[in-house]
């Protein structure tokens, strides 16, 4: 796109649902400001949302304390977790008081949400910060709307057979 320059997404972007945001960051670019001052920027690929405390794959659903605290927040903030030895992004969507979030699933070049997590070398101390240039984490429109797909969500043994059949899995068709 001559001419056009990457903008930044503000905070009220994020104030909408996870179910419309998480095919909707797909093409766009996460970017990760290092203590260096090095900005790495990576295509998103694939998304997965999370929609409320009946959602029995989000971590709001048996409790809004302890780690899934920040769900509650309204959107805009880095909820950074640990899942096995792999730090994971899940962007908190939505108003606040409504626990929702989109999981960075993908980025180009790292399938899976453990290796995007260490292409943006997330760190637990990034949990709850602001989605922002001004911080460590943020995202940038370029203008790209890539076509994609729609499949049932993965890696929730523990959710309910109807949760885990939910298309709330978004993916990057290939070209």
């Amino acid at each position: 796109m001559t001419g056009c320059s990457p903008r930044s997404l503000g905070a009220e972007y994020y104030r909408s649902s996870a179910l419309s945001l998480a095919p909707d960051m797909l093409g766009k670019v996460i970017c990760r400001k290092l203590a260096d001052g090095v900005v790495r920027r990576y295509r998103i690929i694939e998304t997965e949302a999370y929609f409320g405390e009946d959602d029995t794959a989000c971590h709001a659903h048996r409790c809004s304390t302890g780690r899934a605290r920040v769900m509650y927040s309204a959107g805009g903030l880095a909820y950074v977790h640990r899942c096995h030895m792999y730090n994971l992004l899940t962007i908190v969507t939505g108003p606040e008081g409504h626990p929702e979030g989109v999981l960075i699933r993908g980025l180009e070049g790292y399938d899976g949400p453990g290796r995007a997590g260490r292409a943006l070398g997330l760190d637990l101390p990034m949990y709850g910060s602001p989605m922002s240039p001004e911080g460590h984490l943020w995202q940038e429109d370029d203008g790209c709307h890539p076509e994609f797909t729609r499949h049932p969500r993965i890696g929730i043994p523990y959710a309910s057979e109807e949760d885990r059949a939910l298309l709330w899995r978004f993916r990057v068709s290939e070209q």
